[in-house]
């Protein structure tokens, strides 16, 4: 009996001290914490980060861009706060004059972006980029093995193959000039998708083409052999620059599933000289896809605390 009156005493003064801490104001409300802050994003590269396949397409000067891409998709997220999108279809990540490559379209390169940014690059917390596709030899790969032919198909991919080291060396050395440009970012390189799925059989394009499975299968082993050359040019840079790998994340979505993510349309709707070809790259959903690999990469409420 003692005992609980000991308790119903003991449960009267709490409530009185409940009564006049209200009185006083002293009572906290269920702690909630803040939201980070959105960090600051800087996006370069190609047409994959500049949104090529994604829909509106639009042009400023020599730079081809559409939206919303990836790099939309993240900034709408709330999650970033997007200083500059600087990336153009048909990017090199370099070019040399006395040595032009044959792909060169005028596009300001990965480069020539890193230094018309350094405003927004310093401040930057966050950089994406996807580069790489074609200085490897990728418009070739696609010109070679969407086709019957089997035998340049394979010719044209072990070119691509022996190229790679070049490949590997020019990113990690683009890689250390964005880090150079951006002191405090964490800079997020994002690989390539898988284009095919041979176990559909051969791709018949209307009117165009047949892709034998034997050219998918040498095709997507392109794309691979791209993607490692990529997360080697990665390793070689060091802290705070990480690889985002994407090919699990489209699997089941190539160009021939019931379910593409990647952008195929047999007739172009211009000439390629008016208007980029948005073939081979992703579509609405593809670019969603890419936006998730990337913040589900990079945490950006994490990188905010830092």
């Amino acid at each position: 009996m003692a005992t609980h009156q000991g308790r119903r005493r003991h449960a009267a003064f709490a409530g009185g001290l409940a009564i006049v801490a209200l009185c006083l104001g002293f009572v906290a409300s269920p702690a909630t914490a803040a939201p980070p802050p959105p960090v600051d994003y800087v996006a370069l590269g190609d047409s994959y980060t500049a949104g090529t396949g994604a829909g509106g397409l639009y042009r400023d000067a020599v730079c081809w861009q559409s939206e919303p891409g990836y790099v939309d998709v993240v900034a709408a997220s709330g999650r970033v706060d997007l200083l500059s999108n600087l990336a153009c279809h048909g990017a090199l990540l370099s070019f040399d004059p006395l040595n032009p490559s044959p792909f060169y379209n005028g596009a300001p390169t990965v480069v020539e972006q890193i230094f018309s940014g350094q405003a927004d690059l310093q401040k930057a917390e966050l950089v994406s980029i996807t580069a790489g596709a074609i200085d490897a030899g990728s418009l070739l790969a696609l010109q070679a093995c969407a086709s019957p032919d089997t035998a340049t198909c394979a010719g044209t991919v072990a070119g691509i193959r022996a190229n790679l080291g070049s490949v590997t060396t020019a990113l990690a050395g683009t890689y250390g000039l964005i880090r150079a440009a951006a002191p405090n970012a964490t800079i997020a390189v994002m690989g390539y998708p898988r284009l095919f799925d041979p176990s559909q059989g051969d791709l018949v394009i209307p009117g165009v083409t047949v892709v034998p499975v034997a050219n998918q299968v040498m095709a997507n082993s392109a794309v691979d052999d791209l993607n490692k050359a990529i997360a080697a040019a990665v390793q070689l840079s060091g802290k705070n620059v990480v690889f985002v790998d994407v090919t699990k994340r489209f699997g089941g979505h190539a160009v021939n599933s019931a379910d593409p993510w990647i952008v195929l349309v047999p007739v172009p709707v211009a000439p390629f000289d008016r208007l980029p070809d948005a073939n081979f790259h992703p579509n609405v959903a593809g670019h969603q896809a890419y936006a998730s690999a990337l913040i589900s990469a990079v945490k950006p409420a994490q990188l905010a605390k830092q």
